[in-house]
């Protein structure tokens, strides 16, 4: 077993790495650098999917994407149950997931006297009753960068961070961690090659590549949130129904479509949205997609596949290789550092997340990524980072902002429009909540019964977040 860790592409910047991390939604956006040998760009995926897919323009000029460019005002709403904590003690953390730390949103839009929930921020309404609903209002002053985060990107800033924080390991979990992430690589390489294949052009029978698809994921849990983007691209791209039709005329990718396929193809997402257990098989995957949108089914399998393997492509592999020269079946850990940094990457971070010791681990490893985010967005003059997977409607708000943002209850009248209501004077601490208060946290590990301060000034060990009731959204 090799000992060395290799950063990806060596002398690489930490802003480099986050540079990478984030796809810009610009209109002069250059293309990222991509491998040697793909049948298919970067740029030449993005012009199909923007010109030929029925609602492809939303991703270049979607309200979202608007919203940011416009100089005005950003107005986001947030779900919680911790409102009552939030008052007494007047602080807000961070939370781990997606967005990296940051708060987890959807936008609003001013109509009338009021303001109109983004249909994401309607689903969450709707389907959290019990929750709390609290408004921001940033004042950024100018255009915001419309650079998305995609954290199937992330598997760089994984490896980074590993490398950087590995002496908090013992020197026999990090030899088991190691190991741990070759020998799953290696054990999955048959299908990963299939899929470096399919992203050179190699033809591939679709049924055999979805099931194949479905049996890997336990072992490479990071195929199924690739897996899962992928489904959920087609479906709000594709869609044509009526209720896509009416989001679209808003300027709005339908998000009730993913959350449908989630809820629909996992039992427990409803208590951890863990997209590792998502693997449905080809007549299960046609059969789910069938049931949200029967003109869908006959299309989906094909996309999947396509898409999926160029995907794979690009984020697992460093730009300097050539993807038809590529094969796991010999991986070692210095080599796959080199050649795939963004897998190996992946599969370290979904190890240490499994890990008993994940709970002491979880304040260095992720407060070390969401500091290095937050340095970023601040130097990019970024206060709401998004989702950039897709601009779907999942938007964050960056605690490290330097000038913040108001804050607000509000209450949502009979026409589902929002109102804010008091004012909180809350000040936003730019430091991930504890892992206890998260879903992951309840889910995943059992741990001493902690009081609900919610909110409050001391360390995170005693300390819940508004943001914790919706890191794992998504």
């Amino acid at each position: 077993m090799d000992h060395d860790v290799i950063v990806p592409g060596a002398a690489l910047a930490a802003a480099s790495l986050w540079e990478d991390a984030h796809t810009d939604y610009g209109p002069g956006h250059r293309p990222r650098p991509a491998p040697r040998g793909l049948a298919a760009s970067a740029a030449e995926w993005r012009s199909y999917l923007e010109e030929q897919t029925p609602n492809g323009w939303l991703l270049r000029s979607g309200s979202l994407l608007e919203m940011l460019d416009s100089g005005q005002p950003i107005y986001l709403m947030h779900t919680t149950t911790y409102l009552e904590d939030m008052r007494a003690n007047r602080q807000l953390y961070q939370a781990a997931g997606c967005l990296v730390g940051a708060l987890y949103c959807a936008p609003l839009a001013r109509e009338g006297d009021g303001l109109r929930p983004h249909n994401l921020g309607a689903w969450l309404l709707e389907s959290k009753p019990h929750t709390r609903t609290i408004v921001f209002e940033v004042a950024s002053g100018r255009p915001v960068p419309v650079k998305g985060i995609d954290y199937l990107r992330l598997g760089g800033v994984h490896l980074r961070t590993y490398a950087d924080h590995r002496v908090f390991l013992t020197p026999e979990e990090d030899e088991q961690l190691r190991r741990a992430s070759v020998h799953r690589i290696r054990q999955a390489a048959a299908f990963l090659d299939v899929l470096l294949a399919g992203a050179c052009g190699s033809d591939t029978l679709a049924k055999p590549f979805l099931d194949q698809l479905a049996a890997t994921v336990p072992v490479v849990p990071f195929l199924g949130y690739l897996y899962f983007e992928v489904v959920a691209e087609y479906l709000m791209l594709y869609s044509t129904c009526r209720q896509t039709q009416q989001c679209a005329q808003a300027g709005e990718m339908n998000n009730r479509l993913y959350k449908q396929l989630a809820f629909a193809a996992v039992d427990t997402m409803g208590q951890l949205f863990d997209l590792a257990l998502f693997r449905p098989d080809h007549d299960r995957l046609r059969h789910l997609v069938g049931q949200i949108e029967p003109a869908l089914a006959a299309g989906v399998v094909d996309y999947t596949r396509r898409r999926l393997a160029h995907l794979f492509a690009c984020v697992a592999l460093d730009p300097s290789q050539d993807a038809t020269a590529v094969t796991f079946h010999q991986a070692s850990f210095g080599g796959l550092a080199r050649v795939a940094p963004g897998l190996l990457g992946q599969m370290v971070f979904r190890l240490l997340r499994t890990s008993p010791r994940y709970p002491q681990l979880f304040p260095i490893f992720e407060q070390a990524k969401a500091t290095a985010a937050s340095a970023y967005w601040n130097a990019q003059k970024i206060p709401t980072p998004f989702n950039g997977v897709t601009p779907k409607g999942e938007i964050g708000l960056n605690l490290a902002w330097p000038t913040g943002a108001r804050t607000w209850t509000a209450e949502t009248c009979q026409r589902g429009l929002l109102h804010p209501t008091e004012e909180l004077a809350l000040t936003f601490v730019p430091r991930l909540a504890d892992l206890r208060g998260t879903a992951l946290g309840r889910a995943r590990f059992r741990l001493p019964a902690t009081s609900r301060t919610g909110t409050s000034a001391e360390p995170p060990a005693t300390a819940l977040s508004a943001a914790v009731t919706v890191s794992n959204n998504h």
